[in-house]
């Protein structure tokens, strides 16, 4: 774990994906880790929103529907280039979140927590009866898949994998620049504590909107790649269980973390289709799995390696103060006086 610290690391990491697809044994192992990458863009949002400003938003995997459905909506009803459409999802999006962090931020814990719920739950009554709009239950069929840019196609599974994967190292690269500015400090003060937020000057509710609608653009651009992998979309997307997905994924990685969430996001997929031969009784053996590693691991496993990382850091710093400080004056009593002056 040491060795993925710093640009090393990350390079080391990225070298490993794009040596993902020469290594892979079939097609079908291509297409999970691709979908995985997707979920990890989305996480990567969720994970601002809750791990850096500690806001609970359970509608996250509604807005990746959002995403789905309007680039789903644009290129198969109206035409509209899927570049175009691509950027189109994210914007709506981050509209649409701007709307309701304004009204569900002004609510705190586990009232927002529930609001967004409520959110979520809406957005696939929407997609699922709105039927002219969104197709209802039959769903969007023959979404294209994303246009050549100059001689790159991505018609293939490979290619595809390559774009995803660029998206997210874009998206990774964009997050960790957020979180380490003074606007992500701002992020980790609200989370701290609101009150000292707002003694130290920071607008509480524009620092919330912003998180909200910078996290969900990360879900509405997930989205619009998630329909252009799969070129079929229907209301379940938009289930909550999508959500707690993305939650059991930042618990499994750890929390307000950026290396964190993309770990979980992987690593859960790839156990669970590991335990589809168990169909049904799978999460059996995943249930009790995810409890461990919370009792063992309680910040998810980058989480709890980077706290104690920190605590060794932060006892070497002691040590080397207490080395060069100046031994003390040795302190004279009344006898020692007495003493010295009769010598």
């Amino acid at each position: 774990m040491k060795a993925l610290q710093g640009k090393t690391g990350w390079m080391l990491l990225l070298a490993l994906a794009i040596a993902f697809p020469l290594i892979t044994p079939n097609s079908y192992y291509l297409t999970v880790m691709t979908l995985a990458f997707i979920y990890a863009l989305a996480t990567l949002g969720l994970n601002l929103i809750t791990g850096y400003t500690g806001q609970l938003n359970l509608a996250h995997g509604g807005f990746m529907a959002i995403g789905a459905y309007t680039l789903g909506i644009l290129t198969v009803d109206h035409q509209v280039p899927f570049w175009l459409a691509f950027a189109l999802a994210g914007v709506v999006c981050m509209v649409l979140g701007y709307v309701v962090g304004v009204v569900s931020l002004r609510l705190k814990g586990h009232y927002f927590s529930i609001f967004t719920m409520c959110i979520g739950y809406i957005i696939y009554l929407l997609i699922e009866k709105w039927e002219s709009l969104t197709h209802g239950t039959v769903g969007l069929i023959g979404i294209p898949v994303p246009a050549s840019i100059g001689p790159v196609a991505f018609d293939s599974v490979q290619a595809q994998y390559y774009l995803v994967l660029c998206f997210l190292a874009i998206g990774t690269f964009l997050m960790h620049r957020i979180v380490t500015s003074l606007l992500g400090r701002s992020f980790m003060a609200v989370r701290n504590s609101d009150a000292l937020a707002e003694a130290l000057g920071i607008n509480l509710m524009r620092t919330k909107v912003l998180s909200f609608v910078l996290s969900v653009g990360y879900a509405g651009f997930a989205g619009a790649l998630y329909a252009g992998q799969v070129r079929f979309l229907g209301p379940d997307i938009a289930r909550t269980d999508l959500t707690f997905d993305m939650v059991m994924s930042m618990l499994v990685g750890g929390i307000g973390t950026i290396f964190g969430p993309l770990l979980g996001a992987v690593l859960v997929p790839w156990v669970t289709q590991s335990l589809q031969f168990m169909q049904d009784y799978r999460m059996l053996v995943f249930g009790p799995v995810l409890i461990l590693l919370i009792i063992f691991f309680p910040d998810g496993i980058a989480g709890s390696y980077l706290k104690k990382q920190a605590r060794k850091a932060a006892a070497a710093r002691r040590g080397k103060l207490a080395q060069s400080a100046p031994a003390p004056a040795p302190v004279q009593t009344p006898t020692t006086r007495a003493g010295a002056d009769h010598a």
